[in-house]
């Protein structure tokens, strides 16, 4: 089955937590700052990923990848930070909206919008998928060299393992960091967190099916697959994965909650579940690998 790796890993970190960076930046209401982090952290795993696959065994397709995505992940912040002085279309129509309403309620003269004084060219959203869609290139090729002399089967299911996981370890990290930043940006929409939230929910059954799929889970759980602990690790993958949705769905119970307080509740469970999540994807790929 599928070699897991620290490369590998890294990349798939990287390209799944781009993705979903672009995810919410798309909708032009986060602040640059946010952006300036997720770039940053995204540029520093997929440097680790180059690394690691240097260091521990080179698939040159892999390691490319993870250098054109650290690239883009830079040349992606350079762009944000020269355009800075744009701002963020929705987060200035917002704050717009915001100051008049309190205008009309208080007969506070308003300043001028901050929408109209922007100057210069916004930065693009699509700047945040370019790295995602290089690092997904290296996935396929890690996949197909970890699958290598396998059936066609074999290389289909490292194929969902590796993609889904990507998107899916990627938007449990997003959505940890992207609770945080409500701290930073008190005015948020919470949409932005809920919508988060929904891509999780609907990433976790992809995520579990891939891992059950044959040769999967239950084959730990039958025993044809040996864990080196008579079965226990198979048992703490479950729990993982049961762990994780209901994580979710008490994260998405605390977000309709009004009170500002709900976000930092639903922050606080996507710290519990990102560690649960990796569980799901990282303990299942290890047992897996003994085949």
């Amino acid at each position: 089955m599928i070699r897991l790796d620290a490369a590998t890993v890294l990349l798939q970190w990287a390209s799944g937590g781009m993705l979903f960076c672009w995810f919410t930046t798309r909708r032009r209401i986060i602040s640059v700052g946010y952006g300036w982090l997720l770039r940053t952290v995204y540029l520093c795993f997929a440097l680790g990923a180059l690394a690691a696959g240097l260091a521990f065994g080179s698939n040159p397709i892999r390691e490319v990848s993870s250098a054109l995505v650290a690239a883009a992940c830079l040349f992606a912040l350079i762009v944000s930070i020269i355009r800075k002085d744009a701002g963020v279309s929705g987060h200035d129509a917002e704050f717009d909206r915001r100051s008049e309403r309190v205008a009309e309620m208080t007969g506070i003269e308003r300043t001028a919008d901050k929408a109209a004084s922007r100057t210069g060219p916004e930065f693009n959203p699509i700047l945040d998928l370019v790295p995602a869609v290089i690092g997904c290139v290296g996935l396929i090729a890690a996949s197909i060299d970890a699958a290598a002399d396998s059936s066609t089967w074999t290389v289909i299911v490292a194929l969902l393992r590796t993609l889904i996981g990507a998107a899916f370890i990627g938007a449990i990290s997003d959505g940890m960091l992207l609770g945080h930043w409500y701290l930073t940006q008190p005015g948020l929409p919470r949409r932005l967190l809920n919508e988060m939230v929904t891509a999780l929910a609907w990433l976790w059954p992809l995520e579990v099916a891939a891992l059950l799929l044959p040769t999967g889970m239950v084959s730990v759980w039958t025993g044809a697959v040996d864990d080196g602990w008579g079965g226990l690790l198979g048992w703490m993958w479950a729990m993982c994965a049961l762990t994780t949705i209901i994580l979710v769905m008490v994260t998405k119970a605390a977000l309709k909650e009004r009170y500002y307080s709900a976000v930092m509740a639903a922050t606080g469970l996507l710290y519990l579940a990102i560690l649960t999540a990796f569980g799901t994807d990282i303990v299942a790929r290890a047992v897996l690998d003994q085949t």
